[in-house]
């Protein structure tokens, strides 16, 4: 018997209930022009046969693709790729993604696209063409490039833009980049650090600057300076280094560092070796991303936990609500949460002293 049900078709529920195949795609589609009678009958043939809808099926109506695609930055996924340092984005992406898409009878594709845009055009209008997306999801920089925006905002196809607050069509959706950074700024304030410095990302992803603005401000909260203690790198583990060395060369050095990344981190981490640095004893480190491998450091890091999946997920429901004319009235936010490790402490007595 399962066999057989594996094997029915729509053309056999079509042949059943004596329809067309376009009536019964219309019927699995839930469209409203078909008499209850008729959406009786065929579904009265698809409960016999024990027939389950398929893509193929449901796409046939034309008015949905059942596809969800989501477009991420095509060197940067490819050099964490080859790389093999522990970066999960995709694996997250792929995690919240994939499941919710399921839920829905729907299926994600991701494909990556070339920033520079004299390519941007072209690759996103290829890629629509074969998968004629129902939803697409924009990932930082793509999120905000006017480009990328425009092509999607003029053909009429829902998407979200990840890590992005600024005005403009599509929905906004963001990781509580601020709300996450003051998180962990008041984690180490709670532990007594006075001095604590920032690795920010570079200037054109806007969670960046968000990030700063969350350190700043839980800093001002708590009456403390942050006058020379922002310095900026590019996500990647060299320009990390860089910038720890910089922030430790200050007198007095801080006692404690946020980096926006967990390569940064790292490499504030082997800065302080090589100073001769312990930490967490004379200096805490927390990190932003939580991918596998700040677990396996000496010591494991501290870190911000990006709810990457939770937000993917939370896309794919919008993305898909969309497809009904339902929009959120403003930016959605999925924060994150500082998940402590050994790589925090209470500062050293000289910082209060």
């Amino acid at each position: 018997m399962g066999r057989r049900r594996q094997s029915v078709t729509i053309k056999h529920v079509a042949a059943d209930a004596g329809v067309s195949l376009q009536t019964v795609s219309r019927v699995i589609n839930n469209e409203p022009n078909v008499r209850p009678a008729m959406k009786e009958r065929v579904q009265a043939s698809i409960d016999k046969l024990g027939y389950v809808p398929s893509i193929a099926a449901q796409r046939m109506s034309g008015s949905r693709s059942y596809i969800i695609l989501a477009i991420n930055d095509r060197d940067r996924t490819i050099a964490d790729w080859r790389a093999r340092e522990g970066r999960d984005w995709i694996d997250q992406m792929l995690l919240g993604g994939m499941l919710t898409c399921a839920e829905h009878g729907y299926r994600m594709m991701i494909e990556l696209v070339d920033t520079h845009n004299d390519h941007v055009e072209r690759e996103l209008s290829a890629a629509i063409a074969a998968l004629q997306p129902d939803g697409v999801i924009l990932t930082p920089p793509h999120s905000e490039n006017d480009l990328i925006t425009g092509l999607l905002a003029t053909r009429g196809i829902p998407f979200a833009r990840i890590g992005s607050m600024q005005a403009g069509p599509g929905i906004a959706v963001t990781m509580g980049d601020k709300f996450n950074a003051g998180l962990a700024t008041d984690h180490l304030i709670e532990l007594g650090h006075e001095r604590i410095g920032f690795i920010a990302g570079p200037e054109e992803f806007s969670l960046a600057n968000r990030r700063i603005a969350g350190w700043e401000a839980a800093m001002e909260r708590a009456g403390l300076s942050t006058e020379d203690l922002c310095q900026r790198g590019d996500f990647g583990f060299e320009s990390g280094a860089a910038a720890a060395e910089k922030l430790l060369s200050l007198v007095p050095a801080p006692t404690a560092i946020i980096a926006s990344s967990d390569q940064m981190t790292l490499a504030a981490l082997a800065v302080a070796r090589k100073r001769g640095l312990r930490v967490p004893e004379d200096l805490s480190l927390v990190s932003f991303d939580n991918s596998p491998i700040v677990r396996f450091t000496q010591p494991a890091l501290t870190a911000v936990d990006q709810p990457i999946a939770a937000t993917i997920s939370r896309v794919v429901e919008l993305l898909i609500e969309a497809q009904s004319g339902k929009l959120p009235d403003g930016p959605t936010a999925v924060p994150g949460e500082v998940i402590v490790r050994s790589s925090t402490a209470r500062a050293p007595k000289h910082d209060a002293g």
